[in-house]
């Protein structure tokens, strides 16, 4: 007698490599750096906000949770130079201090491009849809921990080391529900829709002349056909 396989259980640890993924996927294209993370992940009882720039979402939905990363200073002054450079801004036009609301503000969009890579991930290969509220962004100049109260009936929480290509180091933490996700039926994921293909398509497409506007005549016409 066989016995069937198991179906596949996609767990917190699965959640979390989809996340770091999204991470460095969102940055290494924005800087057109390095970004890689540890082997090694860590279970913490509690996640907390920390200096120099701390910055959390919180998600809801299929399951809810609760995503921070904590930069140093030195690796969101990477970051945001590396971004604004890249986006074509002279270096000379960039801000000095981690504490700048030009840097909250980089690295909130930043953190706001990741999370929704992260929520696309989950709708195409998981196939429930959860929600995200804005990035907040903290810039603490003191050794003060803050704790984000996400809700959670059963939270679980993890955090990993993130790598710069200058070898700055951020974290990032996670808090979710506990959960697991089993495939029912086997389902093709859909694909990562292309911007710039999309884009190109949209500009190849051939311009249709809008029609001429009517004249005296033709409204002549077109009222004495509805009987007007």
């Amino acid at each position: 007698m066989s016995h069937p396989e198991k179906a596949p259980v996609y767990g917190t640890e699965d959640l979390l490599i989809s996340l770091c993924n999204s991470v460095t996927r969102v940055l290494n294209v924005a800087t057109h750096g390095q970004i890689h993370y540890s082997g090694m992940v860590q279970r913490i009882s509690k996640t907390c906000l920390k200096p120099d720039i701390g910055c959390f979402v919180l998600f809801d939905g299929g399951f809810s949770g609760l995503v921070i990363i904590n930069f140093s200073a030195a690796a969101a002054m990477e970051l945001y130079a590396s971004y604004l450079l890249n986006m074509g801004m002279s270096k000379d036009d960039l801000v000095t201090s981690y504490t700048s609301d030009e840097v909250s503000n980089v690295m909130g969009e930043l953190m706001n491009q990741v999370v929704g890579d992260f929520t696309g991930k989950v709708r195409r290969e998981l196939q429930t849809h959860i929600t995200q509220n804005q990035p907040k962004m903290l810039v603490l100049n003191k050794q003060v921990m803050l704790s984000v109260d996400a809700n959670l009936d059963k939270p679980e929480a993890r955090r990993v080391t993130f790598y710069t290509s200058n070898n700055n180091i951020f974290y990032l933490e996670l808090a979710i529900d506990r959960t697991e996700f089993i495939k029912l039926y086997d389902f093709e994921a859909q694909e990562v829709p292309d911007a710039d293909a999309l884009m190109a398509q949209s500009q190849e497409a051939p311009q249709v002349p809008p029609p001429p506007p009517a004249g005296p005549d033709d409204t002549d016409a077109l009222l004495k056909s509805l009987g007007m």
